[in-house]
């Protein structure tokens, strides 16, 4: 009796590991999976938008025949100068159409002298289709109006739909560059306390928010109308190596006009359905079950919010607890709020001049 005891013990812890080792290799080959899955998902979108060989082979076939040509044309499809390098975004489509603005005369004049590639007086047949494609695209068009502003970076040429800028040496406001299937494994949370940890030392950083803050003045009410930021998140904004800020993705800042006709009159059951991009947010109107057309936070608000870790990290002691109470005040900004362009100026100019203050005496300035 005793041994067939022993023996169904025995027995039963041998179907009990079994089943177990089972039920953990089941789970472990399901975790594998479904993470190769999402790997591979991940790499085919990737490849399918990102690839530059191709996109250089189709503009340079219409160069050569004759469709279209520009001042980059030569350096990208003869002399082999102008390459491509690393992939900046994988969304496809994503533009706005630009609306009717003020001085579009001067700008008319700008558009003609920027088409005239080869600087020949005309602008021919190839340059003109060339202009025309450019023109469907809502950045360029704002980087044209912009271009005498010191925090866009500089149009170079163009060939096509393809046009070049200026080299930008960091290509995010902050943090470290990971393999994507890397970035898969990190969680979010800890992705961006670890940015924070990869950025230059506070002057620096400062030197480079006073950019952002002035690019905020150069698109509020200019002389070609009020811009909205759409996307303000870090990997749309770089900076040169003398730490001076440059837009790296103008495709999320939309004219306010243009923004209003796209919002207008979305249906909606709350204000998460009244959305534009990341950032342009109205309110839902219950009554209707419409979206209205005032959005609730301006440019500068967006801004100071990424702003606030940035510029708290490392923040000299002498001036913390007041850099901290102007960036609240700024998040705190409402385009509905009376007064809101006085309050505007005055938050903006308050930090300008705390941070310029600190830094104008340093090497780092």
């Amino acid at each position: 009796m005793e041994e067939r005891t022993a023996d169904g013990v025995w027995l039963k812890r041998i179907v009990r590991f079994s089943y177990m080792r089972m039920k953990y290799l089941f789970i472990s080959w399901l975790v594998v999976f479904i993470g190769s899955w999402v790997m591979y998902v991940q790499y085919s979108t990737y490849t399918e938008l990102c690839r530059g060989h191709d996109c250089r082979k189709i503009i340079c076939d219409k160069y050569k025949t004759g469709v279209i040509d520009g001042s980059a044309c030569s350096s990208l499809c003869a002399k082999e100068t102008l390459y491509f390098g690393k992939c900046l975004s994988t969304k496809p489509n994503n533009q706005a159409k630009l609306g009717e603005q003020g001085n579009l005369s001067e700008l008319v004049n700008v558009i003609l002298s920027f088409a005239d590639g080869n600087r020949d007086g005309r602008v021919s047949l190839p340059e003109a289709k060339s202009a025309w494609a450019l023109l469907q695209l809502d950045e360029f068009m704002l980087m044209v109006m912009l271009q005498g502003k010191e925090h866009t970076p500089k149009l170079m040429g163009f060939c096509g739909d393809l046009y070049v800028t200026e080299r930008v040496e960091y290509t995010s406001l902050y943090g470290i560059s990971l393999p994507w299937v890397i970035e898969l494994l990190i969680p979010s949370g800890f992705r961006r306390s670890m940015d924070q940890w990869f950025t230059p030392s506070w002057p620096r950083k400062a030197k480079i928010a006073i950019g952002l803050l002035e690019f905020v003045e150069d698109i509020f009410h200019g002389p070609y109308g009020n811009f909205l930021m759409c996307d303000t998140s870090a990997k749309n904004l770089g900076y040169n190596d003398k730490y001076d800020l440059k837009m790296m993705d103008m495709r999320k800042i939309v004219p306010e006009m243009n923004l209003k006709e796209m919002i207008k009159d979305r249906p909606c059951e709350s204000d998460m359905d009244c959305v534009y991009g990341t950032d342009c947010r109205t309110l839902c109107d219950q009554s209707k079950m419409r979206c209205t057309t005032e959005v609730i936070q301006p440019n500068l608000a967006k801004v100071c919010q990424l702003l606030k870790d940035y510029l708290l990290r490392g923040a000299p002691a002498d001036i913390h607890e007041e850099l901290e109470k102007q960036l609240y005040l700024c998040i705190a900004l409402k385009v509905s709020a009376n007064q809101m362009e006085m309050e505007h100026s005055l938050i903006l100019n308050n930090l300008k001049t705390l941070l310029w203050k600190k830094i104008s005496h340093t090497t780092d300035s």
